[in-house]
């Protein structure tokens, strides 16, 4: 019996130049940072598995066979897709609020806050938030899941002869302006918090918020089926179920936290003045913009009543602007720029649950006394030692709950000042409190837990003093320029 030769060792080639055709793809991989480790390349490995599942389950989608697509069909879908990217432009305008109303050493922070949540919002509500939504009745008005998709998860994009016929809006399109709206409600959130909150807590609570607690709570409503939307209560575009539920959200965060150091010296409120005004008016001229999908977008379709709704939204705007900048002449001696912005975007709010039930000089007036709201709101805020940075608790929890039961008082068809009784107020009370008590209590109990586990919610004495752009991300917005340490 003879042995076989022994083949000599042949060592991987470190340099590709020296490799063979069959070593090339292990010499390239090498070569990139992290393929070398184990535990990266068993992640990797998990992707083709994962995009098989998903590939399955789009495979269960195909559309039917379609007739010829009607005008209707193609309008609708169109319009609204146009207002759902709108919406979703909306975070560029929150971003840059709240960065130029904060000081320049948090402004990495900020920017990276608004970024991300938005990716959080698509991801979580496309998972199971949309399910959670305008799925089928598991508690009959109170609780909804399964909406066509994998396990009740996601959503089936087909797309049927009837959707076609009836000029009905596809799954996808209607997904994709929902979860700009989910995103928005996020985004609030960011406002209340801003200058003191880790990174990641603040990331686990979006996805928390988007995936559970706001589409539990739309679902009383914007599903048919829900129980406010049974009895009558009328939000027809989100001041209360988008900006009142993020503002609860935020407000608990920021009990939490407590104020910025230095805000509050021997109890009284201390100006922290933002860093670029520049920036936060552009920011409030793009949310003017994008309210454009915001409110015409929410009809969900193209009719006569979406020009009337961008009209009311504009002079709910518009009136919201002269009553702030007003008001802050008369208690401030001088005009003030960041009241006239959050004046806007408290008209804004103010019109948003009943743009399209308002005559339009009634739109004006609401969008004014939500300009006085938002400007004493901020007082009271401060008053009561709540540090909110922007804000945000005053123009979408204080002018969100108003413009909520304004509809009772101005709705032209329901509203108590033009003789049609107490009822729909009535109704309108019943939703802002049921809004703010589950809100209320879901946040509380995920900010508890978060700090909890994590140790806290809030950066460090250090990392705030020096800035959260250096302490949570290793950079700064304005590196040629020496960052103020206050």
């Amino acid at each position: 019996m003879t042995a076989a030769p022994s083949v000599p060792y042949r060592q991987r080639p470190k340099r590709l130049r020296d490799a063979t055709l069959l070593e090339t793809p292990a010499v390239l991989a090498g070569k990139i940072r992290g393929l070398s480790n184990p535990r990266t390349l068993t992640w990797l490995a998990c992707v083709p598995v994962a995009l098989f599942g998903l590939g399955l389950f789009n495979l269960s989608a195909h559309a039917a066979d379609l007739p010829e697509l009607t005008p209707a069909f193609l309008i609708n879908n169109l319009w609204l897709l146009v207002a759902a990217i709108l919406v979703i432009f909306m975070n560029a305008g929150f971003a840059m609020v709240e960065a130029g109303m904060c000081r320049q050493k948090n402004a990495v922070n900020i920017l990276a806050k608004n970024l991300i949540v938005f990716a959080l919002a698509a991801s979580a509500y496309w998972i199971i938030g949309y399910s959670l939504m305008y799925g089928e009745a598991v508690v009959p008005g109170w609780l909804f899941f399964g909406k066509g998709g994998f396990l009740g998860l996601f959503f089936d994009p087909a797309v049927t002869p009837d959707m076609v016929k009836d000029g009905a809006l596809v799954p996808s399109v209607d997904f994709l302006f929902q979860v700009a709206f989910a995103g928005t409600a996020a985004t609030i959130v960011s406002g209340l918090v801003a200058e003191r909150i880790k990174f990641g807590e603040f990331v686990v609570f979006s996805l928390v918020l988007v995936g559970f607690v706001y589409p539990i709570a739309g679902s009383w409503k914007w599903n048919a089926d829900g129980w406010l939307n049974q009895i009558g209560f009328i939000d027809f575009a989100g001041s209360t179920l988008v900006h009142s539920v993020g503002a609860w959200a935020g407000i608990v965060g920021a009990i939490i936290l407590g104020p910025r150091i230095g805000k509050f010296m021997d109890g009284k409120p201390q100006a922290i003045p933002g860093h670029n005004l520049a920036i936060a008016t552009l920011g409030c001229l793009i949310l003017w913009i994008g309210w454009y999908g915001f409110n015409p977008g929410s009809v969900l379709s193209m009719n006569e009543t979406v020009p009337y709704i961008a009209v009311t939204t504009t002079l709910g705007a518009a009136g919201g602007a002269i009553a702030a900048t007003i008001l802050s002449q008369i208690t401030g001696g001088k005009p003030d720029l960041t009241m006239t912005i959050n004046g806007i975007l408290a008209g804004l709010v103010g019109i948003t649950a009943g743009c399209d039930g308002y005559s339009m000089p009634a739109a004006w007036v609401v969008g004014f006394l939500a300009g006085l709201l938002v400007v004493f709101s901020v007082a009271i805020v401060d008053k009561l030692g709540i540090d909110d940075p922007v804000g945000a608790w005053s123009v979408h929890g204080t002018c969100g709950i108003f413009g909520t039961l304004a509809v009772g008082l101005f709705n032209s068809d329901k509203g108590l000042l033009l003789g049609h009784g107490f009822a729909q107020l009535g109704l309108q009370i019943l939703g802002a409190l049921a809004y703010a008590v589950f809100v209320v209590v879901a946040s509380f109990i995920t900010w508890a837990v978060l700090g909890a586990v994590s140790g806290g919610i809030r950066v460090t004495e250090t990392e705030e003093l020096e800035g959260l752009d250096i302490g949570e991300h290793g950079m700064e917005a304005y590196p040629d320029f020496n960052t103020i340490s206050t």
